[in-house]
């Protein structure tokens, strides 16, 4: 036996991927009695008039038995006497690509399908580009449907040649194209006499014989800490799964981001304690002397993974929101969660011709290379490396969705070169010889509500209680700083970011810094504070809209709503109320001096010392 070989089948839609493994499960007499009798039955109310339709073995939901098309991913496990086998049978639609990307990250070969009658499509290049994206070095061409081109050996050369300059691009082991008819069961489990001109195996025959085994480029031990056991204080046991190499007690580790060093006291896998373990083993591993271990942290030995804030990466998007530049996720990466930005989409990849391509954001399913910030050093490397740390996800921070799965490409080095520079002069001193907190008070609301009003006002009150201010106002930082950025969705976050890394500049100043911007976005607001730190204090001014129409000195709403200014706040485009603000105020009931009273004594407690 060759061993278990996980496979994926995938191409573009109704090119016959689950006909051909219910075929294949049905022909080799992998299914129960029960199973065999309800296909049958259900076949006789499908769309094949009577005959078997042996795609409803791997369609079971309801939605996909009323389309014809495959939407989830079904996986199956069977095993012949040769070998045993977990098929992913996913969908071809576009819009479920992502369902696609998650069955190939588990798979070690790709049965890629192309409709005889059609030959490769631009969701069959799509699919392929997915699966070298991910690591798949094994492929298959299954060129379906020959039943319906009369068997013709020309048509199935033309398309062999297509699939072989698409192939041409990519980086794999093995490489096979058969001609198939799912629905007749042609060279789907054994050949039969329609085809006396293709002299290679059928697909089962080959599935079973294809060493699809892979050997870590990465021969050094790596393991990312899952979780610290921790029993008791006799016991401190840091748990994972092995992604490469092996481990033995006695053997020196090193701990990374930290780059501490220990040696291995003691081993098990599971709950038997063991002298070494493999790569693809689940263990506990206590070391002889107390460092810095935590979840997300890696173990390694014999290697060298990059241990860094900055990498570009290959990615698949799959938000329906675009990506683009200087937007804030949470990055996963082995058992790593950290929040990152996207610094720059270099390019993006073209799915017919594979040519790279100037873009400014990147849509739903398609694949990018971009350069991506980490706001801590992490451990990382090349996924042709090590798969474990070398795949990542990315997650919006709002909604909690999904939005693209990737590959490390390569690190950048000016993320591993840069170390933060301490000085003698520290804001602690600087705070302590202006007799203040430093922090920055974040006002927030619509146009029109007041929030310039009420920094400037709050700033003669502070100054006058002998604080040491800077107010960094909307427009007047658009006039100079920030004054090459636009209001496109990229200017817009650039112009928060930079923001607030003026106003952490300034609280290690010592200063208070007010500043005043609408900021209608969450996600923006929760970027500033995680630059600024604890030192952010928000503030919602929560006018109404009405009211902030009434003080419309600019003539900006009413122009607006004539659409001559596209993407207005308030208008065509939406304000995100602040969840949990330090303060919420109200100009419209409240004059200025009461609005300033009130929030003076929220602050009090922050700024007195």
């Amino acid at each position: 036996m060759n061993g278990l070989l996980r496979f994926i089948t995938c191409g573009s839609v109704d090119d016959g991927k689950s006909t051909l493994i219910g075929h294949m499960l049905y022909d080799a007499k992998l299914i129960f009695a029960d199973q065999k009798e309800a296909l049958e039955l259900d076949s006789k109310v499908g769309s094949r008039g009577g005959k078997i339709d042996y795609s409803l073995l791997l369609d079971g939901l309801l939605a996909e038995r009323e389309q014809g098309i495959t939407i989830d991913v079904a996986y199956r496990y069977f095993t012949t006497d040769k070998r045993s086998f977990i098929v992913a049978d996913t969908p071809g639609h576009e819009e479920y690509t992502r369902n696609m990307a998650v069955g190939a990250s588990y798979a070690d070969l790709a049965v890629i399908l192309v409709d005889a009658s059609q030959g490769v499509l631009v969701q069959t290049k799509r699919h392929a580009r997915i699966c070298s994206l991910v690591g798949i070095k094994h492929f298959v061409f299954a060129v379906n449907k020959m039943d319906l081109v009369n068997y013709d050996k020309e048509r199935f050369k033309k398309i062999e040649k297509q699939i072989k300059m698409l192939m041409s691009e990519f980086d794999y082991n093995s490489l096979q194209i058969i001609p198939v008819s799912a629905t007749e069961g042609d060279n789907v489990t054994q050949k039969t006499g329609t085809m006396t001109w293709y002299k290679g195996p059928a697909l089962l025959e080959y599935l079973e014989e294809v060493d699809a085994s892979e050997q870590d480029a990465e021969d050094g031990f790596t393991m990312a800490v899952q979780r610290v056991c921790r029993p008791d204080h006799t016991f401190r046991g840091f748990q994972g799964q092995i992604a490469t190499g092996s481990i033995s007690i006695g053997d020196e580790i090193e701990s990374l981001p930290s780059k501490e060093k220990a040696h291995v006291k003691q081993i098990l896998d599971t709950d038997k304690h063991v002298e070494s373990a493999q790569a693809g083993h689940a263990v506990t591993i206590q070391l002889d002397k107390e460092i810095d271990v935590s979840r997300g942290c890696v173990l390694a030995k014999d290697c060298e993974p990059h241990v860094g804030n900055m990498f570009t990466a290959s990615l698949l998007w799959m938000d329906d929101a675009p990506l683009v530049e200087g937007k804030n996720y949470t990055l996963m990466i082995g058992t790593q969660k950290i929040p990152a930005t996207v610094m720059r989409i270099k390019c993006k990849i073209d799915v017919n011709s594979g040519d790279e391509v100037y873009a400014q954001s990147i849509y739903k399913n398609e694949i990018a290379r971009c350069d991506i910030s980490m706001t801590n050093k992490i451990a990382f490397d090349e996924f042709a490396n090590n798969k474990v740390l070398g795949s990542l996800v990315m997650v919006d921070r709002i909604t909690h969705m999904t939005c693209a799965c990737g590959v490390v490409e390569h690190s950048l080095s000016r993320g591993e070169n840069l170390t933060w520079h301490g000085m003698d002069i520290t804001r602690q001193f600087r705070e302590n010889h202006m007799g203040q907190k430093a922090c920055t008070i974040w006002f927030t609301g619509l146009s029109g509500s007041g929030k310039s009003t009420l920094a400037n006002e709050l700033e003669k009150r502070l100054a006058a209680a002998g604080k040491y201010t800077m107010l960094l106002d909307g427009d007047n930082v658009r006039m100079g700083l920030n004054k090459n950025l636009g209001f496109k969705e990229t200017d817009r976050i650039e112009n928060i970011r930079r923001i607030a890394e003026v106003s952490k500049l300034m609280n290690e100043a010592g200063l208070i810094v007010l500043t005043s911007f609408i900021s209608p976005f969450r996600s923006d607001r929760r970027s500033a504070n995680e630059i600024i730190g604890e030192r952010y204090i928000e503030i919602y001014v929560s006018t109404p809209i009405e009211e902030c129409e009434k003080r419309d000195v600019k003539g900006l709403y009413k122009s607006a709503r004539e659409g001559k200014i596209p993407n207005f706040t308030g208008i065509s485009s939406p304000y995100e109320v602040p969840e949990h603000p330090a303060v919420e105020i109200d100009t419209s009931k409240h004059s200025v001096d009461e609005c300033i009273d009130i929030i003076m004594e929220k602050l009090e407690k922050i700024l007195d010392r």
